[in-house]
């Protein structure tokens, strides 16, 4: 039975594009499922179905020559390639057959190492989760070195990955020890490596100078081979597994604290993976005399950078603002730093000392900054005429020290002053407010009734105050002989 060729075209398409079963064409079309069959190129041959050609036979070749070079190549990577070659076929027939042909990864055979007791030690951080600060979010991690002959490990969560906090844990990490290993083996974040090129290494300096102080040799994993290192991340693992799931950290000194007691009641007490009948304890126990020596005194754990005071005598140090001295305003000064300390310091002299905010964009202020600048704005104001006042009479202090016991506003008080000055002039100002000063008062009425009683005793005239408009504009009137004038 020969069918028609639009018939044909059709199972064609719903078989090869559409993927219908023969039996949904057969019934969707209204022919016979051997017809569909047929047309596909399945033949009965001694009761064998005989497929026909794949639409992939012609780029077979092709594809094995890219997945050998190439063993991770995509499939739509591949589809797109065929395409432009001339395939017809669908990317699902091209990843059925891909799934059977790509090269099956190589293995890598590790060798199993067994270091000595003081040897090395292994350094990781691991992202934890995230915590509430002030002003939004923060992220967690965990800093962790595990001592690879004991297992022993130390542990610290930390807000920031910097060259600074990871010079203070591992500061903190000897401490806890009470010694060193002879080498740091770590991961190659930009903290630890400033440049790398195969075995050509440049380390952050900040590091290096850690690492003279405690005599330690840094070392580096392969890249991308976290397995180098794989003490310390199975010690992660299980840090997250036994101590942090489960677990809300509402607060990175709550989160510490717990930790710390994680660690001396249940991590040092889990069996050693190598040493059968022993504790990780135990293991720490023949190790430790063993460890470098801690030199004395230890490297501090404040670091220190410059900073500007600006115009509002604040300075700026990881997104937050902290209030110093106004009288520093513009002026460059050094922020020493940890992770709960913040000090200001000019020169050597410390000025300001602030609990260290692991918020983002907030303003750590000390209160007596505040009122040393309100102070500084007020005396501001009324600076110019004091000085006016002092340069004609310096006297004046006693009566401008009478007014602030008063309570008085000195504003407004040094106004008047000035006043009286502009009205009777420098000697009779100066001789009035001496006389003032002798009395004892530090009442501005008396000092006007002073002025008038020595204007009257040099017969002097009486002052006049001419205020002149504001739109009327301040020149110089050339005086000029009045003889040409006529007479009445």
């Amino acid at each position: 039975m020969t069918v028609p060729k639009e018939v044909e075209v059709n199972i064609l398409r719903l078989h090869y594009r559409e993927h219908w079963r023969v039996g949904t064409i057969a019934t969707q079309l209204g022919v016979h499922p051997d017809v569909v069959r047929r047309a596909l190129g399945f033949k009965q041959a001694d009761g064998e179905p005989v497929a026909r050609p794949s639409l992939l036979q012609p780029f077979e070749e092709f594809i094995g020559q890219t997945l050998q070079q190439y063993p991770t190549l995509r499939a739509t990577r591949l589809y797109d390639m065929l395409t432009q070659r001339g395939y017809p076929g669908s990317l699902r027939t091209l990843r059925e057959y891909i799934s059977t042909v790509r090269p099956e990864p190589k293995t890598e055979a590790y060798l199993r190492l067994d270091t000595l007791a003081g040897e090395q030690a292994q350094i990781d951080w691991a992202h934890v989760g995230r915590v509430r600060v002030d002003g939004g979010e923060r992220s967690l991690w965990v800093f962790v070195m595990v001592l690879s002959y004991s297992r022993a490990m130390w542990a610290e969560l930390v807000f920031d990955l910097s060259v600074e906090s990871l010079c203070r844990s591992l500061t903190r990490a000897a401490s806890y020890f009470g010694g060193v290993t002879r080498q740091w083996l770590f991961d190659n974040p930009k903290t630890v490596v400033i440049e790398r090129y195969g075995d050509a290494v440049r380390f952050h300096p900040t590091l290096l100078g850690l690492c003279a102080h405690f005599r330690v040799q840094p070392r580096l994993c392969a890249v991308a081979k976290p397995e180098h290192k794989g003490r310390v991340e199975r010690a992660i693992r299980y840090l997250r597994d036994r101590f942090f799931a489960g677990r809300h950290i509402h607060g990175i000194e709550q989160g510490n604290q717990e930790l710390l007691t994680f660690l001396a009641e249940i991590a040092q007490c889990r069996p050693h993976p190598r040493k059968e009948g022993k504790t990780v304890g135990d293991m720490f126990d023949d190790e430790r005399p063993r460890l470098l020596v801690l030199p004395d005194p230890l490297p501090p754990t404040e670091y220190s950078r410059p900073a500007v005071v600006d115009k509002t005598a604040f300075v700026t140090f990881d997104t937050n603002l902290y209030s110093a001295p106004p009288e520093l305003n513009g002026q460059t000064i050094t922020i020493a730093f940890d992770d709960r300390v913040v000090r200001l310091l000019d020169g050597e002299r410390e000025v300001a000392r602030h609990a260290r905010s692991f918020g983002r964009k907030q303003v750590v202020e000390d209160p007596e900054h505040r009122a040393a600048l309100l102070e500084r704005r007020r005396l501001g104001r009324d600076l110019r005429g004091r000085d006016r006042l002092r340069a004609v009479c310096p006297a004046i202090d006693p009566l401008i020290a009478r007014f602030v016991s008063d309570r008085r506003h000195i504003g407004p008080s040094v106004y008047r002053l000035g006043n009286l000055l502009d009205m009777y002039g420098d000697a009779t100002f100066a001789d009035a407010i001496a006389e003032v000063v002798a009395s004892g008062s530090s009442d501005l009425a008396a000092v006007q009734v002073a002025c008038e009683k020595h204007r009257r005793h040099r017969a002097r005239p009486v002052p006049v105050t001419v205020a002149i408009p504001s739109h009327i504009p301040d020149r110089e009137v050339i005086p000029h002989s009045l003889d040409n004038y006529d007479e009445p």
